[in-house]
């Protein structure tokens, strides 16, 4: 390999690219790979650009909340399944080159899946803002497996290498010297995309394949295989139903609902997708050629991002989805023509009576979302206003015995509330949503088990999450995504009131 020896380029020299910019070449340069193994992907980039672009035009003000219709039509979240707890140590290094560190813990066991994920992300707003490029990431839990299948799989991913020694020797230039070199960050971006990359060319053979789709065809895609091809690439989209609705019309076979929350409620994520792809894969035959089989599991998914909320409105957003779980399963029941005709509705109607904020105003007053606050140019003009507001929150802050510069851990308290209240009615303050950019486990498992292959098993997991063990792979703790949305919010506050 070229261009990787720590010697051609010092940063004495050549100055290194930006994370970001790294971030944002290697999210592009993988959905140009992605368009060409999954074709039907392309057509979804191109439906989905159509659906903003008209979205925009009847929202003429959301280009300066959201930016252009090109960064809009940019955005990509991945996802990929690891088998070991070392590929796990040395992705997280990997991402780490394009500033990119683990955020939340979600157990999919809870689902019967035979996994668990963190989400690899920027965490810096203005990272976020740049490049916001997210990949979610799952860990095969061998401890959900019984003895004889964990056996199995060990032996498959034992001698696995999924890192060419071209993107090893980059990982470890960065951890050295701090930094890419233009043409080492060409070179990183080229040989990580290997890891990625679909090979039709299973590791096992297909009797072994089949046993391990009758635990789970999750198992069978992540030990059957050469590396993590990632198995979907996910855009953004400014309104998923329209986005559904048009697939639905074009023929493209489609889950049966949009996951998360109903539509009309600003909130967290929504998620759909196209169906997993029937793909050619060849088995070995143990007689140094192959035999022509099938395997399920890449699929094609578009997102739709809003207001990230407050532990209190996830706690109400978590009762109302399992009570909309269980209506759907009798939903079901009838047939997936009924429940596709009639899941939506119902789901509106659970959240109608039982979650008390429709608009992200209601969700400010109540204190359900976190909000960043922006001083307007009249603010910024009557400075007398502001002393004022300020003069009287030190006060309180004096008198209610905390001091005022620090953060307050749970978020701006009810006085603080009022004040900014106050300066949005006057005019001087705007508040802005903060956007959820985490996942949802329950959607992500809704997911996940609408594209398994149609002969998999699922596996009776009475045990609970094990963060802990996912955290021992990684070599650190997952960051907390309410402790960041916090973080944001306070720094805002601060701004404007100290």
């Amino acid at each position: 390999m070229q261009g990787t020896s720590s010697r051609e380029a010092s940063p004495t020299t050549q100055s290194f690219v930006p994370q970001f910019e790294i971030r944002e070449k290697f999210s592009r340069a993988m959905s140009d790979m992605y368009k060409k193994e999954v074709p039907l992907y392309g057509d979804l980039l191109e439906i989905v650009r159509g659906i903003n672009r008209e979205f925009m035009a009847q929202n003429p003000g959301l280009e300066d909340e959201l930016g252009s219709l090109d960064r809009v039509s940019e955005e990509r979240h991945g996802a990929i399944r690891l088998g070991k707890p070392e590929e796990l140590a040395v992705m997280a290094r990997l991402f780490n080159v394009m500033g990119m560190v683990p955020v939340g813990y979600y157990d999919l066991s809870v689902a019967n899946l035979p996994v668990h994920s963190t989400a690899f992300r920027p965490i810096d707003k203005d990272e976020l803002a740049r490049n916001p490029f997210r990949v979610f990431t799952s860990l095969l839990r061998m401890d959900l497996l019984d003895d004889e299948t964990r056996r199995q799989a060990e032996e498959s991913l034992r001698d696995r290498d999924i890192f060419t020694p071209g993107v090893r020797e980059l990982i470890r230039i960065h951890e050295a010297e701090g930094g890419l070199t233009p043409q080492q960050a060409d070179d990183f971006i080229r040989e990580a995309l290997e890891t990625f990359r679909w090979h039709n060319e299973a590791r096992v053979p297909q009797e072994q394949y089949e046993t391990f789709l009758k635990t789970s065809s999750l198992l069978a895609d992540i030990a059957s295989f050469k590396g993590p091809h990632i198995n979907h690439l996910t855009p953004r989209v400014l309104d998923i139903t329209a986005l559904h609705q048009r697939m639905v019309d074009m023929g493209i076979e489609t889950i049966p609902e949009v996951q998360g929350p109903p539509a009309g409620w600003p909130i967290l994520l929504q998620q759909t997708s196209f169906r997993a792809l029937v793909e050619a894969t060849r088995f070995p035959d143990g007689r140094g050629g192959f035999v022509e089989g099938r395997h399920r599991a890449r699929f094609g998914e578009i997102e739709q991002r809003h207001t990230a909320l407050k532990p209190q409105a996830m706690d109400i957003y978590d009762r109302l989805t399992a009570k909309a779980k269980e209506q759907g399963a009798e939903l079901k029941k009838q047939g997936e023509d009924v429940y596709r005709a009639r899941y939506q509705e119902m789901l509106a109607g659970i959240f109608e009576e039982g979650f008390p904020a429709r608009t992200n105003e209601e969700l400010r007053r109540r204190d359900f979302g976190y909000f960043t606050y922006e001083l307007i140019d009249k603010g910024r003009k009557d400075t007398a206003a502001l002393d004022e507001a300020r003069a009287t929150w030190r006060q309180e802050a004096t008198n209610g015995g905390w001091d005022a510069s620090t953060r307050n851990e749970s978020g701006p308290d009810r006085w603080t509330r009022n004040i900014l209240e106050s300066l949005i009615e006057r005019g001087l303050v705007r508040a802005v949503p903060v956007t959820y950019e985490d996942f949802l486990p329950v959607s992500a498992a809704g997911i996940f088990k609408s594209n398994l292959d149609e002969r998999s098993g699922l596996i009776e997991s009475g045990q609970s999450s094990n963060r802990a063990m996912l955290e021992e792979a990684l070599g650190k703790p997952v960051g907390d995504y309410h402790a960041l949305y916090r973080e944001q919010e306070g720094e805002s506050i601060r701004a404007i009131l100290t």
